[in-house]
């Protein structure tokens, strides 16, 4: 998209924000952050510090040109933020994602704390510097904290861009990711042969299978672990229903199933971020949450995935 035609699109969307005031903005910005310091890990390659939930945009913020859904995940946003939030996740394959990112957080007037990750999904080495060089514009960041190789898609050639790119200081960290179960074999195969600072997989209490290679290849390797789809997809609620939660989750501060989907995945030793998505504020809020207090030891991981299983 050309430039006239973004800069068109964040005027409309700030006006509409600005008539919005009072509502879901200020609202958002009215919220209490929850209590004490957000649990963090490190990433193993450099020794920074992470909160454990980040956010994904997936499905979730592929709205430009849709006014109301731009100022409903402006307070999205915002809420994120205020609870302690650093890393951000997208990718051009989301839509219009990176474009909403960019005018909101131009909106926010973007915080420090921001951890921009973002990937290369095409093919060859020019097509993957353009995309990249579009992505920075969208989302108006002179670097990426992160840029990720999506789906291991042309790898080879895109991981010797990133390597240059990081030795210029042009990137902070290199990733590669895979979703939905695909291309374990393969991937693990990467992870063996070439240095990565970050590796994205999908992960949560039901779908447990990179348990067996992935993730202890990341430890050894001392790869930085994001989980992705940690709801699978909504798959989890749905069997959890409006069935209580065990008196027990209490003891690790779970108030909501979400929280204690997302605490079993960023709880184990590998992992070092979860990234939901979500529309909606009082979900982001939700979610946030299970980044608090403490996380569960392995006697606790394997009473709540016992749990789970038994519903």
């Amino acid at each position: 998209m050309k430039g006239e035609a973004f800069n068109s699109d964040r005027r409309g969307f700030l006006k509409f924000a600005a008539a919005m005031a009072g509502g879901c903005w200020l609202w958002s910005g009215g919220m209490a952050r929850a209590g004490g310091s957000p649990i963090t890990k490190t990433i193993p390659s450099s020794g920074e510090s992470l909160p454990v939930i980040g956010m994904g945009t997936s499905r979730t913020f592929d709205a430009v040109g849709n006014p109301a859904m731009m100022a409903n995940l402006g307070a999205v946003l915002e809420a994120f933020f205020q609870h302690g939030g650093r890393l951000i996740d997208s990718s051009p394959m989301y839509g219009s994602a990176e474009q909403a990112i960019g005018i909101l957080l131009h909106g926010i007037k973007q915080p420090d704390a921001l951890f921009a990750a973002t990937k290369v999904w095409t093919d060859g080495r020019e097509s993957g510097r353009q995309q990249m060089a579009y992505s920075r514009q969208l989302w108006g960041l002179e670097r990426f904290d992160l840029m990720q190789i999506h789906n291991l898609r042309d790898w080879r050639i895109h991981l010797e861009t990133l390597n240059e790119m990081k030795s210029q200081g042009r990137i902070r960290y290199l990733g590669i990711t895979t979703s939905h179960g695909r291309s374990h074999a393969e991937l693990a195969s990467v992870l063996e042969r070439h240095p990565f600072d970050f590796v994205q997989l999908s992960y949560n209490i039901e779908e447990r299978e990179v348990e067996r290679v992935l993730l202890p290849l990341a430890l050894e390797k001392g790869i930085a672990v994001i989980v992705n789809r940690p709801f699978a997809r909504g798959s989890l609620f749905r069997k959890s229903g409006d069935k209580p939660l065990p008196e027990w989750a209490q003891a690790i501060g779970c108030s909501s199933w979400g929280q204690f989907f997302l605490k079993y995945a960023i709880s184990h030793p590998a992992v070092t971020c979860a990234i939901p998505a979500t529309a909606k504020t009082h979900h982001m809020v939700d979610n946030m949450g299970a980044g608090y207090g403490v996380l569960p030891d392995s006697e606790m991981r394997s009473r709540m995935a016992a749990y789970y299983s038994s519903l």
